[in-house]
């Protein structure tokens, strides 16, 4: 008897193309490195203490140091001269409250530091932890909205594709509206709309606003296939449309759908960093990239550069990374390359 080996599938081939590609894997183990940070900063594992005010007001990175912010910091921290024949007015009050019931506690002046690894803030937060922190934000976004944008453009891609007719009709106009109007303007308009500032209403304006182009990918699709012999033989055995629709065209048609997910979380990681930056992001007490750049624009002028390098170099990195990544994934799992 003849062994018969099982050719491999679809996925089976896009891995082992993507193994192949040194770059590729390359990039998706920087996309890793910094998921697993999203996961360990979310967790309160790290960084959960990125507000401690740890430096003085914009302190510089260690290596741009040149001693005047040790001087600077030891003159913070040396006790401020009064006059002669003056006296505090203040001190009667402090020295009741230092000897209270402990109700009431003065927290100790704590030291604060001259330099950073990278910097701080004009709060004196460290530039390094508020990073990783606003990557949380900005990762967030950027995923939840491209699968809100991913499920929408699919699900009425499908019954645009499938049905057809006045169905196709009603979700092209649909579709007509959205892409006439510049993808920005409309992005403003719905944030104007919602009027609230906050990291769900981001993912609402991005998934929103995002789906038409897995729309148009997923409807091309369902027309291909709707035609071909294993969905009519799945009618001819009595499958209802919904089956036919999820369950036989849908698995065959996912990577584009995946595909586009991908190209929407660099996207909308951007457009994440434009809202922000506009004044439509994130709300006060919640930090992101976008945020951070935000800020940056004042420290320019007063030529702190350092915060603005650490957020643009993270986005950069990242946002780098997954294209490259979501290009040899869709060459990986392109059907036509054997």
């Amino acid at each position: 008897m003849m062994n018969q080996t099982a050719s491999p599938g679809l996925w089976a081939l896009a891995w082992k193309r993507l193994r192949d590609d040194k770059i590729a894997m390359g990039a998706l183990g920087v996309v890793a490195m910094f998921l697993l940070m999203l996961v360990l900063s979310s967790s309160g594992l790290i960084v959960a203490d990125w507000e401690d005010e740890v430096a003085l007001s914009y302190a510089p990175p260690g290596f741009t140091d040149t001693g005047a912010s040790a001087r600077a910091a030891r003159q913070a921290a040396a006790p401020r001269a009064l006059p002669p024949n003056a006296s505090d007015p203040l001190a009667a009050d402090i020295a009741e409250l230092r000897a209270g019931s402990g109700a009431v506690k003065l927290a100790p002046n704590v030291p604060k530091q001259a330099t950073l690894a990278f910097g701080a803030d004009k709060w004196g937060h460290d530039i390094v932890k508020k990073t990783i922190k606003g990557a949380e934000t900005s990762i967030v976004v950027g995923l939840v909205a491209a699968l809100l944008a991913v499920t929408l453009g699919t699900l009425f891609g499908a019954f645009a594709g499938y049905f057809g007719g006045a169905v196709d009709d009603l979700f092209n106009w649909f579709y007509s509206i959205f892409t006439s109007i510049p993808s920005i303007l409309m992005i403003l308009t719905v944030a104007a709309v919602l009027n609230q500032k906050g990291v769900m209403t981001i993912v609402l304006i991005l998934g929103l606003t995002g789906w038409t182009g897995p729309f148009r990918l997923i409807r091309s699709e369902y027309i291909k296939h709707k035609g071909r012999e294993y969905v009519m033989a799945a009618d001819a055995i009595g499958a209802s449309h919904m089956r036919k629709m999820f369950s036989h065209i849908l698995p065959n048609v996912s990577h584009v759908a995946l595909v586009q997910m991908s190209i929407l979380v660099v996207g909308f990681i951007k457009a994440e960093v434009i809202l922000s930056f506009l004044g439509f992001g994130v709300p006060v007490g919640v930090v992101s990239w976008g945020s951070m750049l935000n800020e940056a624009q004042n420290e320019l002028i007063l030529g702190k550069w350092w915060q603005l390098t650490a957020a643009a170099g993270a986005m950069a990195l990242l946002v780098t990374a997954f294209s490259l990544f979501t290009d040899a994934l869709r060459d990986a799992l392109d059907p036509k390359l054997k």
